[in-house]
């Protein structure tokens, strides 16, 4: 079946572990408590307080108290979508201001660009909220890489381990999953991917073993004319 789309992760795929680790992370904890304490009123971050105190069970729970749950959240890696919403305002600023640019494997760049310019569709699927997506490919350290990719998806489509969430993707963008190429470095994500449809392809770039899926450790070998 011929490759028309390819999905592809951003945390260890396309980008860095350690830029989200080492530099967006400590960003949005440096930042989140000011933030947070001035936007409270506003609609769209309220609305994501409002999420935070239905997740934790603290209906009751004070800025001050979202501020606290929110950091916790952070330091355990928790992947609540109002947290990475929230985290995506932030580091929006931090993008438009300068002190921010966005990770991109130069590999991936160059994939990415041949790709687009051979016709292919090229989605993004990852943890990061919508924004934090766009953000990180459309302020990224090669330029605004944002007009490559024709659509995105988060945990809103459903999480990241479940084949449902791969089959919802796949009727959004309207393709047989057989026709879809999904790029991860995460076993239970392309096993998920795999168990919807889609054909599979692994990043280790650090090494190590994908069992049951096909895997490179760069971009720059993948032959999409290969699946």
């Amino acid at each position: 079946m011929t490759i028309k789309a390819v999905l592809t992760d951003i945390e260890g795929t396309t980008s860095s572990v350690n830029f989200v680790y080492e530099v967006l992370f400590p960003y949005a904890v440096q930042h989140l408590p000011a933030f947070v304490l001035a936007n409270a009123q506003q609609p769209a971050v309220a609305a994501q307080l409002e999420a935070v105190r239905a997740d934790s069970q603290e209906p009751d729970a004070d800025v001050p108290r979202l501020i606290e749950i929110l950091l916790e959240w952070i330091a355990a890696d928790r992947k609540a979508t109002a947290l990475k919403a929230l985290q995506g305002m932030i580091w929006a600023e931090g993008y438009q201001n300068g002190q921010l640019r966005g990770h991109v494997y130069p590999d991936a760049v160059a994939a990415l660009q041949r790709w687009h310019a051979q016709g292919y569709r090229l989605y993004v699927y990852s943890s990061g909220s919508i924004q934090a997506q766009q953000l990180i490919f459309g302020c990224s350290e090669a330029g605004d890489l944002s007009p490559l990719f024709s659509g995105y998806f988060d945990t809103t489509s459903g999480p990241k381990r479940e084949a449902a969430s791969y089959e919802r993707i796949a009727q959004a963008i309207d393709l047989p999953a057989e026709q879809i190429l999904f790029l991860s470095d995460i076993v239970e994500e392309l096993d998920a991917a795999q168990q919807a449809g889609m054909q599979t392809c692994g990043l280790a770039r650090m090494g190590g073993e994908l069992p049951g899926h096909g895997q490179v450790a760069s971009f720059a070998v993948i032959d999409l004319g290969g699946f």
